[in-house]
């Protein structure tokens, strides 16, 4: 950002000289995220990112530590890294990036020597399970998009451990929509234990001079008569196939334009039917899956492009010809109305209407009105494809996909993906074909045209969008629309969730105080996971400096003594960013109601806080997990990471986890005891699929761990199949008696989790074991591998099995024994033994 007379440039110690221009929403935000932990809602391109910057900037500059930012994609994390190594002034090799292409052992290397850590969620949560990092020393973590911290997202879980782990934790969240009404948004702001909540709309007056008019035109598009006959076969065997469903009970309508909703109810139910075990539930889900895959066929002739339609129905040949296809594949292919409509789609030699749109209005962009960029985003890839071609003839033109290759089209590297967004800023080609991957907060440059080749229903989606133009000048985002279509549907769905959002972030501005007032009651609860009943604020209340006497002089950067570092919390209004904090001119031109941020009744850290830093750690009940060879520890086999389990274990004070790659087992909790896991559907699939693997597995724990121990996960073991509850005793006892296993039940994850701490903290704590992870797979021995083999005829199972072999001596002489002398044998009755002999005698068909 070259230096200008007429822009005023923020002054810091860890900021560039003339980099950041001086804002001041942004300032006023900054001063606010210091000193709590907050959300920060500010339109997009407006500078989320500046935000989150001024505040690591003085974070480590006044308490030191380490700084987390958190995006949830790998070009973002590249992007965000750039910018900060462009605008800090600490070292480029202190700047890193955690993504998975970077090996688990090399970052926690990185980590140690890191101030800046900037990384996608997922890394960050695994090298947390894995016990490979430790949050302690982290002073703010940011959270870009934090929209997403919801469910079962990595976010939630990090904040939890960053709350409980951290010494002087401080959160940001930002984003530009993060929620379609109040419940999303205390949803986000309580599962990352955020306090105060600061929305900036462009109706701001601060806001005001640096945003542009994006106003959304909506253009029809009338579809031609041969494009409505190909949706129009395709939505006859969708009614078709709506029709079975509803016989089975399932479907309540046969209208081709069924919700999803309805959908993913009718899913449910044929789920339920399937865990029964009823065959309804299975023929019904083949034809549930021919459904969805005729939608979709649908949903691109209609709203994307008859050559989308064309590719997609070249991959559903392609997959009913593979070997292993789907019978719904098979059927969709072979059904007489879809080859009809394939036929149609192929004998299609116009072009789409919306192309010729699209063409049109960047030919009026581009030459009538002298612009230079447009983005065109589209859902399909199959689309943007031969968008790119087709506008290639009149425009110079790039896609830009996700880095995930597809049949007939290749995915973009995050080289590929950043080469072509610098290109495009340089001006080196004037239109980005893009899918969705350019939507969500990446530094697209601004541009004159923001085309939707289609409606999006979403209405994050749509904001984010909107944000890639009006950032230097007023923008056009034009939306195309065809008629009698799904667009229709998506059009009013958008329009009114966007209203809604809009209306949801004016609300939630005006009501911040009560919204506060319950986040604070909600804090107290967060505050539990450092097990403690205080808000978890006091360390950034009174400008982060300290909670006691002594954390100050631990954490407080080497250039700023820790006593220069509480005197300016104690007399500044600003506390720390006073050094760049609006000038008496600015806070002249601010609304009243804007200076309550600036009146924080900050006060100087008491004198009753201070004391010996051990005693400030007991005081919070945090203890620094990671990288501690102290109390009991559980190695997790990666694999496990699809179950809450290594999450549940790994929040708790009283062990670590660690994760690796066991040959053997599924936890590993001493020298002597290692545990496979099975929930009752795995477990129950070893019974019935003709999976002898569960054996093979316990017998591979019994040969490395002198305890080994199978647990047996969740509810309704005799109840969830149409199984004899002989057999499942049959199979418990075979692994309790004859391979010496003990056999442990959980009610479910949350109790296996409370099992094997209880377990672990026996064996290292009361027994003084440690832990140790043994062997590999090892190969069966002569007699294992006969017992196997005869085992298999008929699923008669591994005690049968070792008792023919011991009553004949040999597999061959077991395989050439007749039905009288097979019953001979303990275990054989006249029906197994006549099963024998079927699956022995009969002929190979």
């Amino acid at each position: 950002m070259p230096a200008s007379e007429d822009v005023a440039y923020v002054d810091h110690p860890l900021l560039v000289p003339s980099f950041i221009e001086r804002r001041l929403y942004q300032i006023r935000l900054a001063g606010t995220a210091r000193d709590d932990h907050t959300l920060v809602c500010l339109p997009t391109g407006l500078g989320k990112t500046t935000v989150s910057l001024l505040v690591t900037a003085e974070r480590l500059y006044e308490v030191g530590g380490k700084s987390l930012f958190l995006a949830p994609t790998k070009p973002l994390v590249q992007q965000h890294a750039d910018f900060y190594r462009e605008a800090l002034t600490i070292p480029d090799d202190e700047i890193v990036v955690f993504t998975g292409d970077v090996r688990p052992d090399d970052r926690a290397e990185l980590w140690e020597e890191a101030q800046i850590i900037i990384a996608t969620p997922q890394v960050i949560e695994n090298d947390l399970i894995g016990n490979r990092i430790s949050l302690r020393d982290v002073t703010h973590l940011t959270f870009d998009e934090c929209h997403r911290a919801s469910g079962d997202y990595a976010y939630v879980y990090i904040a939890e451990r960053y709350h409980a782990d951290a010494e002087n934790p401080l959160v940001t969240g930002m984003s530009a929509s993060p929620g379609g009404d109040e419940e999303a948004i205390l949803e986000v702001c309580e599962n990352l234990g955020i306090a105060d909540v600061e929305v900036m709309t462009e109706e701001d007056a601060d806001v005001d001079e640096y945003t542009h008019d994006t106003d959304v035109e909506w253009n029809r598009i009338q579809l031609p008569d041969e494009i409505l006959e190909i949706r129009d076969a395709l939505n006859e065997v969708i009614t078709d196939r709506l029709e079975k469903l509803k016989e089975l009970g399932v479907a309540r309508s046969t209208k081709p334009d069924v919700s999803q909703k309805d959908l993913n109810r009718m899913r449910a139910e044929l789920q339920r039917l399937m865990n029964a075990d009823k065959s309804e539930g299975y023929k019904g889900m083949s034809t549930h899956a021919e459904v969805m895959k005729l939608r979709r066929a649908v949903e691109l002739v209609e709203t994307q492009s008859v050559e989308s339609v064309r590719r997609y129905f070249e991959r559903q040949r392609n997959a009913a010809r593979s070997s292993g296809a789907s019978k719904a594949s098979q059927r969709l292919v072979a059904e007489p109305k879809v080859r009809e409509a394939m036929r149609k789609a192929e004998s299609f030699d116009d072009l789409h209407p919306k192309f010729r749109k699209t063409r049109i209005l960047l030919a009026e962009t581009l030459g009538i009105h002298d612009g230079e960029r447009v983005i065109v985003f589209t859902e399909s890839r199959d689309t943007a494809e031969a968008l790119t071609e087709f506008l290639s003839e009149n425009f110079s033109v790039r896609r830009f996909v996700g880095q995930g290759d597809r049949e007939g089209s290749d995915g973009m590297s995050q080289k590929e993906q950043q080469e072509t967004l610098d290109k495009f800023r340089n001006g080196e080609f004037e239109v980005l074909v893009s899918t969705s991957v350019a939507e969500e907060g990446l530094d697209v440059p601004e541009v004159d045209l923001v085309l939707f080749f289609e409606p999006v229903p979403t209405a994050i989606r749509s904001i984010q969008r909107k944000g890639r133009t009006g950032r230097q000048a007023d923008g056009r985002v034009v939306v195309l629309l065809a008629e009698d279509t799904r667009d229709e549907a998506y059009f009013w769905i958008s329009r009114r969730r966007e209203k809604t959002m809009q209306e949801e972030l004016r609300e939630l501005k005006s009501a911040a105080p009560e919204i506060e007032a319950e986040l604070d009651h909600s804090q107290r609860d967060l505050a539990e996971f450092a097990g403690d009943g205080s808000t978890g604020n006091e360390g950034v209340a009174d400008g982060n400096a300290a909670d006691s006497g002594t954390d100050a002089d631990a954490n407080s950067s080497p250039d700023q003594p820790a006593e220069n570092v509480a005197a300016a919390s104690a007399t500044n209004g600003q506390s720390g960013l006073a050094d760049f904090g609006p000038s008496d001119e600015e806070l002249a031109r601010a609304e009243p109601d804007d200076d309550s941020d600036e009146e924080s009744g900050d006060t100087a850290t008491s004198e009753d806080d201070s004391g010996p830093e051990d005693a400030s750690d007991e005081a919070s009940g945090t203890i620094a997990k990671a990288g501690s060879d102290d109390g009991v520890e559980i190695v997790v086999d990666q694999r496990e990471l699809d179950s809450h389990i290594a999450r549940t274990l790994s929040k708790r004070d009283d062990l670590t986890t660690r994760l690796e790659t066991l040959a053997v087992g599924d936890y590993v909790l001493s020298d002597r005891v290692a545990v496979e896991r099975k929930s009752v559907s795995d477990f129950l699939d070893t019974l019935t699929g003709g999976d002898r693997s569960l054996f093979d597995q316990i017998a591979d724990l019994t040969r490395h761990y002198a305890r080994p121990l199978l647990i047996v996960e969740g509810r309704g073991l005799y109840e969830e199949r149409n199984i004899h509850p002989g057999a499942i005793r049959g199979a418990l006892s075979s692994v309790a008696v004859d391979f010496g296993v003990s056999v442990l039940f959980t009610e479910d994850e949350d109790d296996t989790a409370e099992m094997l701490a209880t377990i672990a903290t026996r064996e290292q704590t009361d027994r003084e074991r440690n832990v140790s992870v043994h062997g590999g797979k090892s190969a069966k021995t002569l007699d294992e591998q006969q017992e196997y083999v005869v085992s298999a005829i008929a699923d008669i199972g591994p005690v049968t099995a070792r008792n023919l072999l011991e009553a004949f001596g040999s597999v061959e002489a077991v395989m050439t024994a007749n039905e009288e002398d097979l019953q001979d044998v303990r275990g054989v009755g006249k029906v197994t033994a006549e099963r024998i002999r079927e699956v022995v005698g009969s002929d190979y068909r």
